[in-house]
């Protein structure tokens, strides 16, 4: 579905919505505490890269940059399966275009089978802070600048999955900087903070007018980063591209002499046809450097 309205801004809908959040949230603490009593162990070290909002943070490539400098496998649920991701869904298929070893499905099942490998290096789990079934040894929290904690409120009535207060069981956060931050986006003292940057790279010139299309949490945080936007189209997370949604981008290119653009994650949803006529552009992210000295530390 498309990102609520009222989860980046308090509205009349979301103050309806608090008693709902709170069952929502009562119920997932039991089953976090249930899950707790007999968690899995595994003997290769586990770094939880999650977040407490629902979706549209940046985690995946945040998730891409620690995989590849620690040589490490990722573990993943693999949502939205589809044929034109092989099987795997839409991120789990673009962390593999990226040369990593993605395991898709019951995590628990993943780790237990890569810790029969004689290999030593650390496992890391897309996701999952919520999921007590598993301990982890390290475990690091995204947070967009742009969106900070959106509206301050749980599910439904807001974007948290958890209260504010569960960051303290997080060992470090990294924040994607955003020129747009959230001016009342602040983090508890005491955990270490690390920063991260976000380039949009265009395949096209700067003077190429573009319609940009977006199926992912906040598309405008994409289409904003792009130049020369003439048209843009907005889908839900993780859309799934019909022919005639297709037909009508293709239609609206045309009309405005433009060419179409999306994001990786959007283009490897594409039947592969519409992979030939359709460009991405890439999301290259920096971590700060002190962020994998730490993270080096802490495995050792």
């Amino acid at each position: 579905m498309k990102t609520p309205s009222w989860f980046l801004k308090k509205k009349l809908i979301s103050l309806i919505l608090i008693p709902v959040s709170w069952v929502y949230y009562f119920v997932g603490f039991i089953v976090y505490k249930i899950r707790a009593l007999n968690p899995l162990k595994s003997k290769r070290k586990i770094i939880c890269v999650g977040n407490i909002l629902a979706g549209g943070v940046g985690k995946t490539p945040i998730v891409r940059e620690i995989a590849q400098r620690l040589d490490a496998p990722v573990v993943m649920r693999g949502y939205k399966k589809t044929e034109s991701t092989n099987g795997a869904g839409d991120e789990a298929y673009m962390l593999s275009k990226h040369g990593l070893a993605v395991h898709v499905g019951d995590r628990k099942s993943n780790i237990i089978l890569l810790n029969k490998q004689t290999d030593n290096t650390p496992i890391v789990m897309d996701d999952g802070f919520q999921n007590s079934s598993i301990k982890k040894d390290i475990s690091v929290l995204v947070f967009d600048e742009g969106l900070g904690f959106g509206n301050g409120l749980l599910l439904p009535a807001g974007p948290l999955r958890e209260p504010k207060w569960a960051i303290n069981r997080a060992d470090a956060i990294i924040v994607i900087k955003n020129n747009n931050f959230k001016k009342r986006f602040s983090l508890p003292v005491g955990i270490p903070v690390f920063y991260a940057n976000n380039k949009t790279v265009s395949p096209y010139p700067d003077d190429e007018k573009l319609v940009a299309f977006a199926g992912i949490g906040y598309p405008n945080k994409f289409f904003a980063a792009l130049k020369n936007v003439v048209a843009k189209r907005a889908f839900a997370d993780h859309w799934q591209y019909t022919d005639e949604d297709l037909k009508k981008l293709l239609d609206l290119a045309k009309k405005n002499k433009a060419k179409l653009i999306t994001t990786e994650k959007d283009w490897v949803r594409l039947p592969k046809d519409m992979q030939k006529k359709i460009k991405y552009a890439e999301l290259e992210t920096v971590i700060d450097e002190s962020f994998f000295e730490w993270i080096k530390g802490k495995i050792q």
